[in-house]
C-alpha cells in the first residue's frame, strides 16, 4: 500500500478546501447576479384577460390647405418672393417642428420659446370626423369621434382608440394648464397593467377587451385623405397614415416605432400579444437585481403608471430640458417650463440623438451616463403586441405568457454549498443523523447502562452480604 507523508496529506486536504471554496464562491456569485429566469406559464392566457391594444393613427396630411399651405408658405420664405404676415410665419414656425427637420435648418427664424405651437398645431389639423370615416369594433358600427379620442404626441394631432384617460395616466396636478395631451375621459379603474381586470369586471369596460380571436372581435377602420391637402413638401412623398399599436397605459411616441399604411390599400394586422409577469418571491429581490420595477417602486414625476417608455420619454424631456432650457410642445411640462420654439428644433433634436449615444458611452465612464440615472428598467409585468401581417384583431384566443420567477433562491443556494459539501466531505443527511446519534444519543445509552451495571453490582453485593449474615446465625442456632 503507498504511503504518504503528513505534509502530503495536508497539501491534498488544503486543495480539496480550496476548490470546494472556490466553488461555493462561485454559487454565491451566481446567486446573487442572476437569481431571476424567465420561462413559459403553466397555463396559457385567453385573450379576454388583457386589454385590446391602444391604436394611434397620424395622418401624414399635417394640414387643412384651406387654413394653412406650408409649400407656398416655405417657398416664399425662402425666395424673399412676398412677405408672409405675422400669423402665416407663426403658423409656419408651428409646422416647422412636425415636418422633415432639415427643410429650415439653415432658414434663420428667431423663435427661442413657442407656447401657442400646441394651439397652431391642433388648429391646422385634419379633423377626426373628415379623417376617420368608418369604425366597426367587435362587427358592431360606431361612431369614430366616440371612440377615438384627440392625442398630442411628437408626430402633431394623431388619434388614438382605447387609451386611458389622462388623469389616469398622467399627474395633472404636476403639469401645465395651457393645453391637454389627451381628450380620454373614460374611467380605467377596473383594470391595472400589474393586476389586470378585477374579477368583477363586466365586459364592456374601458379599456376595452375581446371576446375571441377573430376578425368580427377585433377593430376595423376606413380612413380617408383629400387630395388637395397633401402636402409632399412637410413629410415627403410618402402619404398615408402611421399607426403604432401600444398598450393602454402607455404614452404613444409615434416617431419611435410606428406602421404606415398607404392610401387606397388595405393592411391587416394580426396581433399576437406578449406578456412577462413576476412571481410574488421576486418582490423581496432588490430592482437591479431582477432588473424590473414593481409599480409602486418606481415614481415618475410626469406619469402616474410606469412602464419602461413613459419613464424614456421623461428622461428625455429631463435631459432636453437640460441640454436647450426648453422642451417640445409634446413632452409634459410644468407651468414655469419654456416650450422649445422653431429655432430650437435642432437642440432637442441633437439632444434625444446625445442621449442615445450616451448608452455606448456609459460602458467607459458610468458618472457620464444621463440614462442610468434615470434608471427605466423594465416594469415587472408588460404587454407587448407582435405584428405578423386595418382590419386589427387577435390572432389566436388564447397564448403563453412568460413568469419571470427566481433563478437561485436561498434554499437552491444552500443547496448547492450542501451537495458540494458531499461531495469533498462525504456529507450526507444520513451522516448528519449518525453524527447526532453518536454524539448525544449513543454516550447517554452507554452512561445508563454503565450507572444500571453498577447498580446491579452494588445490590449484588449487598444480596451476597445478607446472605453471609443469615448463614453465620444460622449456624450458631
Amino acid at each position: 500500500m503507498k504511503r504518504y507523508s503528513k505534509e502530503h496529506v495536508i497539501t491534498m486536504f488544503e486543495g480539496k478546501q480550496q476548490v470546494k471554496v472556490k466553488l461555493i464562491i462561485n454559487i454565491y456569485h451566481k446567486w446573487e447576479q442572476n437569481p431571476v429566469i424567465l420561462t413559459f406559464n403553466e397555463r396559457s392566457t385567453p385573450v379576454w384577460q388583457i386589454p385590446f391594444p391602444a391604436v394611434t393613427i397620424c395622418p401624414e396630411t399635417k394640414f387643412k390647405t384651406e387654413l394653412f399651405n406650408f409649400t407656398e408658405a416655405y417657398h416664399a420664405l425662402v425666395k424673399n418672393e412676398t412677405e408672409l404676415d405675422e400669423e402665416s410665419f407663426n403658423r409656419l414656425k408651428a409646422m416647422a417642428q412636425i415636418c422633415d427637420a432639415h427643410l429650415l435648418y439653415d432658414i434663420e427664424l428667431n423663435q427661442t420659446y413657442d407656447r401657442d405651437c400646441a394651439k397652431y398645431l391642433t388648429n391646422m389639423s385634419v379633423p377626426k370626423d373628415e379623417m376617420l370615416m368608418i369604425c366597426k369594433w367587435r362587427s358592431k358600427t360606431d361612431n369614430c369621434d366616440e371612440i377615438f379620442s384627440e392625442t398630442l404626441v411628437d408626430d402633431g394631432l394623431c388619434y388614438t382608440f382605447n387609451l386611458i384617460s389622462e388623469n389616469d395616466m398622467l399627474r395633472t396636478d404636476h403639469m401645465h394648464n395651457e393645453y391637454s395631451y389627451l381628450t380620454e375621459h373614460q374611467s380605467s379603474t377596473k383594470w391595472s397593467l400589474e393586476n389586470g381586470y378585477s374579477r368583477d369586471t363586466a365586459l364592456d369596460v374601458h379599456p376595452k377587451r375581446v371576446t375571441n380571436a377573430s376578425p368580427r372581435g377585433g377593430l376595423y377602420i376606413v380612413m380617408r385623405s383629400y387630395d388637395n391637402d397633401l402636402g409632399y413638401l412637410c413629410k415627403g412623398p410618402v402619404q398615408g397614415f402611421k399607426v403604432l399599436l401600444h398598450i393602454p397605459s402607455e404614452y404613444p411616441q409615434v416617431s419611435k416605432q410606428y406602421l404606415r399604411v398607404p392610401p387606397n390599400q388595405e393592411v391587416i394586422l394580426m396581433v399576437k400579444p406578449k406578456m412577462i409577469t413576476t412571481t410574488e418571491s421576486l418582490k423581496s429581490c432588490d430592482p437591479s437585481r431582477r432588473q424590473c420595477f414593481f409599480s409602486h417602486e418606481r415614481w415618475l414625476k410626469f406619469f402616474q403608471v410606469y412602464t419602461q417608455r413613459n419613464c424614456d420619454l421623461e428622461c428625455l424631456t429631463n435631459y432636453t430640458l437640460q441640454a436647450c432650457g426648453c422642451v417640445k410642445f409634446s413632452m409634459p411640462r410644468e407651468n414655469h417650463t419654456e416650450v422649445c420654439g422653431a429655432s430650437k428644433i435642432k437642440c432637442y433634436n441633437d439632444a434625444e440623438d446625445a442621449l442615445l449615444e450616451q448608452e455606448i458611452k456609459y460602458s467607459v465612464d458610468k458618472s457620464y451616463d444621463f440614462r442610468a440615472k434615470c434608471d427605466c428598467l423594465p416594469s415587472c409585468t408588460s404587454i407587448h403586441v407582435q405584428l405578423s401581417r386595418l382590419t386589427i384583431y387577435f390572432k389566436e384566443s388564447q397564448f403563453l405568457t412568460f413568469k419571470r420567477s427566481e433563478l437561485y433562491g436561498v434554499t437552491d443556494f444552500l443547496a448547492n454549498c450542501g451537495g458540494l459539501l458531499g461531495l469533498f466531505m462525504g456529507v450526507s443527511l444520513l451522516s448528519l443523523v449518525e453524527i447526532f446519534y453518536f454524539c448525544l444519543i449513543r454516550p447517554c445509552s452507554i452512561l445508563r447502562s454503565s450507572t444500571r451495571s453498577k447498580q446491579a453490582d452494588v445490590n449484588q453485593s449487598l444480596l451476597q452480604s445478607t446472605e453471609s449474615t443469615r448463614h453465620v446465625m444460622w449456624t450458631r442456632f
